[in-house]
């Protein structure tokens, strides 16, 4: 099937503002062009892709199906672009995904390092949980993300390395003193009440596996999307939550790790790319400062 790449952009842009009208701005032509070309599009597919009214556009299953599709070819134009355009003004860009736990505890010193020893690379930081990088890194939006390992959204697809280890942690303040120089069960935890990521994360995934493996079902009191916001909860003495070791610093004195009977299985934090996608020579450059652990 023949058709001109000027109507898939129309559509992507149509498709990703759900508006004839935003889309003509971004484009930079008449909303009517937009509206002909989305026409036409429809026609050489013989589908309708949008639902019109009055007050919305939204896009019919086939347009979905089509964005999905479009997206990711859409990104790696403009990866294309940018990349020619950092070659000829000598700079270059890296575009990083990762949570926002892992970029504050774990990559804010790499960053730093890489911004003093290349000032003219342009720096772009996607800040989403572990699983969400997944998907930023499978449309192309990214180029490499940070995240936390065992990821069941990786596939083989991706190149994986390893650069560093961590223990989980339940930690809790005075208010549970009596846990103090215990060690406490899995089942004896779920006496208290638990403070943990939201279920949209890996830490999540991880903590109801283990959970599941002895037959126990965790209900926490409290679901964030913050591992800062749930330390901020365990001050105050709501919970004991739990968090990666690598988030506890200087300002969780008032904060203590309550022991467990069960050696918590150790996790990894993990740079991946995508193998079949050439990697920006700046990207490479930023990897080579992680040193690949066994």
């Amino acid at each position: 099937m023949d058709i001109n790449y000027e109507l898939y952009k129309v559509f992507y842009y149509v498709a990703t503002t759900l508006s004839f009208s935003e889309a003509s701005k971004k484009l930079f032509i008449s909303q009517s062009a937009v509206s002909q070309s989305v026409k036409a599009l429809e026609k050489k597919l013989d589908q309708p892709l949008f639902i019109r009214s009055t007050k919305r556009v939204q896009l019919t299953p086939e347009g979905e199906i089509l964005l999905r599709h479009v997206e990711p070819a859409m990104n790696l134009i403009k990866r294309g672009e940018a990349q020619i355009a950092d070659s000829i003004a000598g700079g270059g860009q890296i575009r990083i995904g990762a949570s926002d736990t892992i970029c504050r505890y774990f990559l804010v010193p790499y960053l730093k390092r890489f911004h003093r020893e290349f000032p003219n690379v342009h720096i772009k930081v996607t800040n989403q949980t572990s699983i969400r990088c997944v998907d930023l890194l499978e449309n192309g939006q990214v180029d490499l993300i940070f995240t936390n390992y065992p990821n069941s959204y990786l596939s083989n697809m991706y190149t994986i390395k390893k650069i560093k280890r961590f223990h989980d942690v339940f930690v809790a303040n005075d208010s549970f003193s009596s846990l103090r120089s215990r060690n406490l069960s899995l089942a004896q935890l779920l006496e208290h009440p638990i403070l943990m990521l939201d279920k949209k994360s890996t830490t999540s995934e991880f903590l109801h596996s283990l959970f599941q493996q002895h037959q126990l079902d965790l209900v926490p009191e409290v679901e964030l999307s913050s591992n800062d916001l749930l330390l901020d909860l365990a001050k105050i003495g709501l919970g004991i939550a739990f968090v990666p070791d690598y988030c506890i610093n200087e300002s969780s004195d008032d904060l203590f790790i309550v022991g467990t009977k069960n050696t918590l299985p150790e996790r990894e934090i993990v740079a991946a790319y995508n193998t079949h996608i050439p990697i920006p020579k700046a990207t490479m450059e930023f990897l080579n400062y992680f040193k690949e652990i066994s």
